[in-house]
């Protein structure tokens, strides 16, 4: 069936920044509830009587249920409609938020994360999507770039927001701020969301779909109980294993039906699959950041938590005023040469970071933040402008899926990854094993941390010549 272009429609045009209000609300909510519960843990586990290991499980499920559900709703969406499931995903994200503060106990507060991460996977793989459709090809990174800085801001505002709200009330406000915002996004976008027109009746590949998500849980469990227990437990190695042989049936189911749940030919085109990769490699040195720079400004710098809280607002801040004008920029010159501009700064913010130490001026690490914000604001907008231009409109669920997924799953290894190498690099320059920040030694962790920063600088450099060399590779043709 042929799919309507909202963009033409002139009621549609009337209320398309009414519409990304609604859908930037919920991107925000969503992304905010990955981080924000992180702050609360301690609170959780004094007040459930649980051990911090169990307490953390609240933030894991919430992470690895999105995971999972990503490509399966942006599937729902290209064949289903993009707006009904993003609507329904608001409904289930509302509820799930209302549920997870009654403090009922552990296991009730893990079923309504799960609820509410079903919600977040729905409205996440639609967002993107919708805005496609709804905006006109001259404003569309504009657009783009506004959900991107909802992301972002969504995404390092949690702990500032959630010790503002624990410094208050007690730490089941720190979902039900959610409610009455859904309510009210809700209701908006029941009034000007455009209805529908379905696109397909196609076939859902419920055991590609099934795959998927024992490939997602079973690594992502393995990565959060390894870290735990070490990774080589046989537990963690048969979670590990389960992975890789569900990833061998995936792809090889994938590449022999009519209808994937992944259509494995989106990464043949060349602009697709890189900024695909390049988004994947900034997530993951954005959470080096998101990990290590609070320990920097708290523990080794001596700052109150709010003032660490009000120098690390810094990032979003930047990136929420950049964003939308480099996706106005994107939509006049092209979006490639913004985003190697933007990686080359995020890289060089990283130098800067991998210098600091206890005696840097607080205002030049501040710099620093200012300038990743201003580097992602710039690279985010326009490579989300490529993976959504570079697919059919019968694949802009798909598409959208898989960008949030990457974006998700550059989070969950970035958080892992810093860790491991933050804490294996001061053991190694201890002299016995770390798992703490050590009081009495900051230059141990001042030694860690720049290690750390030399792997983030190193992912931020493969990103920034991949895309250098398609800036470079696309000049030539756009001269001919």
């Amino acid at each position: 069936m042929a799919v309507e272009n909202f963009a033409d429609n002139p009621q549609i045009q009337k209320h398309r920044w009414w519409i990304l209000v609604a859908i930037c609300l919920f991107t925000f909510m969503a992304t905010l509830d990955g981080s924000i519960v992180n702050i609360a843990l301690p609170v959780i586990s004094r007040d459930l009587v649980i051990p911090m290991n169990q307490a953390e499980w609240v933030v894991s499920i919430y992470l690895i249920v999105i995971c999972a559900l990503l490509l399966l709703f942006g599937k729902l969406g290209d064949t289903r409609g993009k707006i009904r499931i993003f609507k329904m995903g608001s409904v289930l994200f509302t509820v799930g938020s209302l549920l997870c503060g009654f403090r009922l106990g552990l296991g009730f507060l893990l079923v309504a994360r799960a609820i509410q991460a079903v919600g977040a996977a729905m409205t996440m793989a639609t967002n993107s999507g919708i805005i496609t459709e709804v905006f006109p090809f001259n404003e569309r990174g504009r657009a783009l770039g506004m959900i991107g800085s909802f992301v972002a801001l969504g995404s390092i505002a949690g702990p500032g927001v959630g010790g503002l709200i624990l410094a208050h009330l007690n730490w089941g406000y720190i979902f039900w701020i959610n409610v009455p915002i859904g309510i009210g996004a809700f209701l908006l976008g029941q009034k000007i969301l455009p209805k529908d027109i379905t696109v397909s009746q196609q076939p859902i590949d419920k055991a590609g779909a099934t795959l998927f998500a024992v490939m997602m849980v079973a690594l992502f469990a393995g990565v959060f109980i390894g870290q735990e227990v070490g990774f080589t437990q046989p537990l963690i190695l048969g979670l590990f294993g389960l992975a890789l042989v569900a990833t061998g049936f995936f792809v090889r189911l994938e590449l022999r039906i009519d209808h994937p749940i992944l259509a494995l030919h989106l990464f043949e085109n060349r602009r697709f699959a890189i900024s695909i990769l390049c988004a994947f490699l900034i997530f993951v040195a954005n959470f080096f950041f998101n990990v290590i720079a609070p320990f920097y400004l708290e523990n080794a710098r001596h700052l109150p938590a709010n003032y660490a809280g009000y120098a690390l607002m810094t990032f979003p801040i930047v990136q929420v005023v950049v964003a939308p004008i480099a996706g106005a920029v994107s939509d006049r010159i092209g979006p490639e040469l913004l985003t190697f501009v933007g990686l080359v700064l995020i890289s060089i913010s990283q130098v800067g970071y991998m210098l600091a130490n206890l005696a840097t001026p607080l205002w030049v690490f501040m710099f620093f933040i200012g300038l990743v914000g201003l580097g992602n604001g710039i690279f985010m907008a326009p490579n989300n402008s490529i993976v959504m231009g570079s697919v059919a409109r019968k694949d802009l669920g798909v598409a959208g899926g898989v960008n949030a997924l990457a974006r998700e799953m550059g989070m969950i290894v970035g958080i892992s990854v810093a860790t491991t190498v933050l804490f294996s690099a001061m053991s190694h320059y201890a002299g016995h094993k770390v798992t703490a920040y050590l009081p009495a030694h900051p230059e141990i962790f001042i030694a860690g941390m720049r290690v750390a920063f030399m792997v983030s600088l190193a992912i931020c450099l493969v990103a920034s010549v991949i895309t250098g060399w398609r800036v470079f590779q696309r000049r030539p043709k756009s001269a001919a």
